[in-house]
């Protein structure tokens, strides 16, 4: 009997497709990803013993590991992990959990799923490369010593909660450090210039070529048009050809779904992901804009085909990225006859836009002829300037792009005399730079040499989930802008409102992320910056190419970096919080600040280190850190705010917590958005606590009062619970019948409740 074939790939999807081509005398097998990894709690990381790493297999993958075992035993086991350092090291960990002999278990990559390419694979076997894994585990163990050793800096200096990152901390300084410019930038107006002429009826768009200052300049120029002749001084063709982009990488596949499609980073790499395991596309992650010579026939032969021998033209692009080696080839189709694919129409809609970005860059580029007309004016140093494009060819315009004409303009000679029908000048505002959108800040982060494809995703989505960036919609702010309208021989002139800064899927940064990066440019500038960052990325190549070894490539970064987290140590809360004295209370002189607390921005009358502990109050609503005044501060020392008694004289006040406004009766607190703390009434509060007294009494099912075991109504649906353990009742059980022994257990099958952190409200 022959020897049994076992083949572990990272996903179950794969797998499935995979098994087609490989026949009965193959297994295929998942690991479901990674089945070994540094524990959650502890650093794992012996520094002192050259960094060694402890690793161990997650819970959630014993069982995962146990069945791989026993598939593996007796057979000849073949590890197909994905090809980037992430895959080999997932090969490499395979290995060392199945007993395995790293240095002879045969390892197979591939960049596309498909029959020859898997057969290929099998046919030519390696061994697990340890020079990737030596990477891979270098960058695993820098991002936990920078994470271990930096967030809890974070959580005492700043906020508790927060995370660092050597990639996500130079992402969060882009978005930071944007915004001030864009804050700090200084508008300045302008007059454009635009006019339209005409010749034999035929129309001639133009505009001048120079800008006005002020509006009185502007007018002064409408003026002298009155009585100017205009004439075609100088008529300019050139012919001009237009070429086709390269095939996808990673972050210009994100870029591109972002622009054209209104696709996430995070979206567009979930789809890339399921588009390649079912046998679609190639390896999703890669740096590399090269083709095979396989996908450049299967190019030729579909464009020949389809388009004829005038729209072939073969390219070979070379890969900028110096270090490119996450894989091998660009992203593209497996089948170019096959202009669909995928499971939605989201999938397919991506697939769509590799399939003819892979088609188009091999070939012909677009013919078109530009035209620029320059036009005279008799009693003015300037120049209007008409400008068109003729479409002559459309070459790869047919399958990647629109080619539609710009404007084609009349056959004109020079000196042609061109008569004047209206002329523009509209006030118009500079632009600051531009926020980052995700596509733009992978770009971004691309340029500046920071992170590699499999990380552009995780990193947007972390500093994102974490609190410091928020993806927004821009709604811009009005202001009014001059026109001047030249017709015939009347200037008119209005103000139109218009728009300005409107914008969609912006990141912007919260307040947190300004503390953040203020506190560590100051004390961790030389680490998280954007050079470092890309020369810690060089080291990581140079280890997967053997040339450095892992260890030394840590210990020069962490004798840089220990030392700063030691310093870090020293910073006070004042200094982190960036206190703004706001003025001293009118009735006892104390100093009120704004100031940034452990939950966020916030408000506070005193010294800490007075003898008297220091007030706290919520910011008002809408009013940020930066520009909210003393008088508003004070407001907001009012509360709470006494609003009456219930009938059995309890008091009602309003106040203002974490999680906006509310009521408190005893130790009853009671939401009232939207309803405001300063104006509540009495009748409205007593309103509110009677539901919410209502919503307590048909929370209780069932109580056994001595065993301290109650049954609840919950969010989820009816359980039990004892303080410690909370127990799901199923639908099939009538709560209310539950008897003593019956609830007992339940609740000794039951997990212990996950605790909750209980924060202090505002007084």
């Amino acid at each position: 009997m022959n020897k049994k074939n076992l083949v572990i790939v990272e996903s179950p999807a794969k797998a499935k497709t995979i098994e087609k081509f490989l026949g009965k005398d193959y297994v295929v097998r998942s690991s479901f990803g990674h089945i070994r990894d540094l524990p959650k709690k502890g650093i794992s990381i012996d520094i002192e013993h050259d960094f060694a790493p402890t690793y161990e297999i997650p819970s959630d993958k014993t069982k995962v590991v146990g069945e791989l075992k026993k598939e593996a035993k007796g057979a000849e086991v073949w590890l197909a992990s994905d090809e980037d350092r992430e895959g080999e090291a997932i090969a490499w960990h395979l290995a060392e959990a199945l007993g395995l002999d790293t240095k002879t278990t045969k390892r197979i990559v591939f960049h596309e799923i498909t029959e020859t390419a898997i057969k290929n694979a099998i046919a030519h076997p390696r061994t697990i490369d340890i020079n990737l894994v030596d990477a891979q585990q270098s960058r695993r163990i820098l991002d936990r010593i920078v994470g271990y050793e930096l967030s809890p800096v974070l959580w005492k200096k700043v906020r508790p909660g927060l995370s660092a990152g050597r990639v996500q901390s130079v992402a969060v300084r882009l978005i930071v450090e944007r915004e001030r410019e864009i804050n700090d930038f200084q508008f300045e107006s302008s007059f454009r210039v635009q006019a339209t002429f005409t010749k034999n009826k035929d129309e001639i768009p133009a505009e001048l070529n120079k800008r006005f200052s002020s509006e009185e300049e502007a007018n002064k120029f409408l003026e002298l048009a009155k009585t100017a002749e205009f004439k075609v001084k100088d008529i300019t063709l050139k012919p001009s050809l237009r070429n086709p982009s390269a095939p996808f990488t990673t972050s210009t596949l994100q870029q591109e779904a972002a622009r054209k499609l209104g696709f996430s980073v995070k979206q567009t790499m979930t789809l890339a992901q399921r588009l390649y395991e079912n046998g679609h596309i190639t390896y999703m992650r890669t740096d590399s804009t090269n083709l095979s010579g396989l996908a450049i026939a299967s190019a030729q032969s579909y464009i020949l085909d389809n388009f004829g021998k005038e729209y072939h033209q073969v390219r070979q692009f070379k890969t900028k990225n110096s270090s490119a080696q996450e894989a091998h080839e660009a992203i593209r189709p497996t089948h170019f006859d096959k202009t669909v694919s995928g499971e939605d129409e989201s999938q397919k809609k991506l697939y769509q836009l590799i399939w003819k970005r892979t088609l188009a860059s091999q070939m012909t580029p677009a013919k078109t002829d530009k035209t620029e007309i320059a036009i005279g004016i008799s009693n003015h140093s300037t120049l209007f300037i008409s400008k068109g494009e003729m479409l002559k060819f459309d070459g790869f315009l047919k399958v990647y792009g629109g080619g539609k004409e710009d404007s084609i303009l009349p056959a004109l000679s020079k000196d042609d005399i061109l008569a004047r029908q209206t002329i523009n000048a509209h006030e118009s505002f500079s632009r600051p730079p531009a926020r980052y959108s995700e596509a733009s800040l992978v770009k971004a982060l691309e340029e500046l040499g920071i992170g590699r494809p499999s990380t552009y995703a995780p990193t947007i989505s972390t500093i994102q989930t974490r609190g410091y960036v928020e993806k927004a919609d821009l709604e811009g702010i009005e202001r009014p802008a001059v026109d001047l309208t030249l017709e015939k021989d009347t200037i008119n002139r209005s103000v139109i409102d218009e728009v300005y800064g409107a914008d969609k899927g912006k990141l912007l940064p919260t307040h947190v992320a300004n503390v953040t990066t203020d506190f560590l440019v100051k004390y961790f500038g030389d680490i998280i910056n954007s050079g470092f960052t890309a020369t810690v990325e060089k080291d990581l190549d140079e280890v997967a190419e053997g040339t450095v070894i892992w260890q030394k490539s840590l210990k020069e970064f962490y004798e840089k970096f220990h030392p700063l987290v030691e310093k870090a140590g020293d910073a006070t809360r004042q200094e982190t919080s960036q206190a703004r004295l706001l003025g001293n209370d009118p009735k006892s002189g104390i100093p009120i600040y704004a100031r940034f607390g452990r939950f966020g921005p916030m408000l506070q009358r005193g010294e800490v280190e007075d003898e008297k502990k220091p007030d706290f109050a919520p910011m008002p609503a809408g009013i940020k850190l930066e520009n909210v005044t003393l008088e508003e501060a004070l407001t907001m020392f009012t509360l709470p705010r006494l609003v009456g008694n219930t009938k059995e004289g309890d008091e009602i006040r309003a106040n203002i917590g974490r999680f906006g406004p509310y009521i408190q009766i005893g130790k009853i607190f009671v939401s009232i958005k939207p309803l405001d703390p300063f104006t509540i009434t009495l009748e409205e509060a007593l309103e509110l606590y009677a539901k919410k007294q209502e919503t307590i009494a048909n929370r209780e099912i069932k109580i056994f009062e001595k065993e301290g075991i109650s049954i609840l109504n919950g969010q989820y649906g009816p359980f039990i619970t004892d303080g410690k353990k909370n127990a799901r009742i199923p639908k099939t059980t009538e709560p209310k019948d539950i008897t003593l022994e019956q609830a007992k257990e339940m609740l000794a099958k039951a997990k212990p409740a996950r605790k909750k952190i209980t924060r202090r409200r505002s007084k």
